[in-house]
């Protein structure tokens, strides 16, 4: 069977029609849950970009596999979903946001300072650049960067494309630390049709027999919703900021400010683009209206993708999964962006899993986390256990694809070791079971949050302090679950 692996960046569970969002309209996206399982209780492994993508390709936490923070390349030498599969004969194709270097153009790149940062994402990244297959694929089709702030092969693309204004877009980098502003470019011209356009010529050239291989595995990777949000053309028009609906918490955020560590990175200002944002109402209209633009616009990329699929005859042998990498509070506690405040809209996103002649359309609230995903498509892909990457961590969720009532864990870890400057490195842990979310923090001994996600879904009443019976049992469970998830490496060779 073949896979196409959608996901987007920095979407939120709720930011679908099919998740119960009353304003977005998603329509092709929802198409996949027709005949697919909807999952509302899928977290992430960290709420960071490069450490959870890795987590995905690898079936590792980001401490295991060791880029548990952005600006630390994934390891090459590790072994990879991508390269699993294209060892099993699989003709393997990343088209978008790959995300394992931090804005480099090979595996040993290393920028160490936002001046570096803008430089590399300056240039276009020539197709013949990459080592191939570059972290397992066979082709590679790449983003790199924000909103329009889009430079690998995608600016080679653009400026084949005679794109009028080439150079004052390049001149426009500074936008990538914006919440939010107007592009310069067209919506035939925006990478989430680059994105769309590239998958589409793929498949097509799949279904006429342009590889060898049987079976392919798409990476199809949009770097919207992610901030700065830009939408183009009529997608900026398409939501307007009176139809947004503060969220019932909003106001919460002035109580963050009071937390001891929460409040400490909400008063940080040096770092606005990396650490969530204390924003008023106006603002968070804006952004929310725009963000919703965004998702419009890759909803009606996904709406061509399939139909590709339809047309090809790919569709009757195609594994279709969407999902995003982590979430937004886009609101919630009056806050924007992600950060180190576990909050579910920043942990939970969407996922949604569709595979012919299995699945149906169901929804379950078993609990799934990212390094649960590569297990189970190496198990419904006929792999051999013995081929698959050493050391996956996570579990195989086929029982839940087959029947949505059956549970397979009774918690997911979250992990967060987050390195934005010297003197801005916080690490916590994150206990999420069926009921709690419990989160402590390293360095603050008396302080923690619990949740109860049942009782409590806006997350504003702490039982860190009124519940110490609670509070004990979900501390030992978070002990327990770390310590079992501690690989034992290196192995022992001999014994006596």
């Amino acid at each position: 069977m073949n896979v196409i692996f959608i996901i987007t960046d920095q979407q939120r569970a709720d930011h679908l029609s099919c998740m119960g969002n009353s304003i977005l309209k998603t329509p092709h996206i929802d198409s996949i849950a027709n005949d697919g399982v909807r999952f509302t209780n899928y977290f992430c492994s960290t709420p960071i970009c490069m450490p959870n993508r890795a987590s995905f390709f690898t079936g590792l936490y980001p401490s295991v596999h060791g880029t548990r923070s952005n600006g630390i390349n994934l390891n090459p030498e590790l072994p990879l979903l991508s390269g699993t599969l294209r060892d099993y004969g699989y003709h393997t194709c990343n088209v978008g946001k790959l995300h394992f270097n931090f804005y480099a153009n090979s595996n040993d790149r290393k920028i160490s300072s936002y001046e570096e940062i803008l430089k590399g994402m300056s240039g276009k990244l020539p197709s013949s650049s990459l080592p191939i297959p570059y972290y397992g694929f066979d082709d590679v089709f790449m983003t790199n960067g924000h909103g329009d702030v889009i430079t690998g092969n995608y600016l080679e693309w653009l400026e084949e494309k005679q794109f009028d204004n080439i150079d004052l877009h390049k001149k426009n980098i500074s936008n990538i630390f914006k919440l939010y502003y107007e592009t310069i470019i067209p919506e035939d011209l925006y990478p989430t049709t680059y994105i769309m356009e590239k998958s589409i010529e793929y498949l097509e050239q799949f279904s006429e027999g342009k590889y060898e291989q049987e079976n392919f595995f798409l990476h199809c990777s949009f770097p919207d919703p992610h901030h700065p949000v830009c939408p183009p053309g009529k997608y900026r028009d398409l939501y307007k900021s009176e139809d947004i609906e503060l969220p019932s918490n909003f106001n919460d955020g002035e109580k963050l400010l009071n937390h001891p560590f929460i409040g400490n990175q909400l008063r940080d200002k040096r770092f606005i683009h990396l650490l969530p944002q204390k924003i008023d109402e106006e603002t968070f209209k804006k952004f929310a209206a725009l963000t919703y633009g965004s998702i419009a616009m890759i909803d009606d990329s996904v709406g061509s993708i399939l139909k590709t699929l339809e047309k090809t005859g790919l569709s009757e042998n195609t594994m279709v999964i969407f999902t995003s990498d982590h979430g937004d509070y886009c609101g919630d506690h009056g806050l924007v962006l992600k950060g180190p405040a576990h909050f579910r809209s920043v942990i939970n996103m969407p996922l949604i899993w569709k595979i012919p002649k299995f699945t149906k359309s169901t929804v379950t609230d078993s609990l799934v986390g990212t390094v649960d995903l590569p297990k189970t498509i190496l198990n419904l892909l006929g792999v051999n256990k013995k081929s698959y990457p050493e050391g996956m961590q996570g579990y195989d969720i086929t029982p839940i694809l087959k029947e949505p009532t059956n549970k397979v864990r009774q918690q997911v870890l979250i992990e967060h070791d987050e390195e934005i400057a010297q003197d801005k490195i916080f690490r916590l842990r994150t206990l999420i079971t069926e009921q709690y979310r419990l989160t402590i923090y390293d360095g603050y001994d008396e302080i923690g949050d619990i949740f109860d996600y049942k009782n409590d879904s806006n997350e504003v009443d702490n039982l860190w302090n009124s519940d110490k019976e609670l509070r004990d049992q979900l501390i030992e469970r978070l002990l327990r679950e770390i310590i079992s998830l501690r690989p034992r490496i290196p192995k022992r060779s001999a014994y006596n």
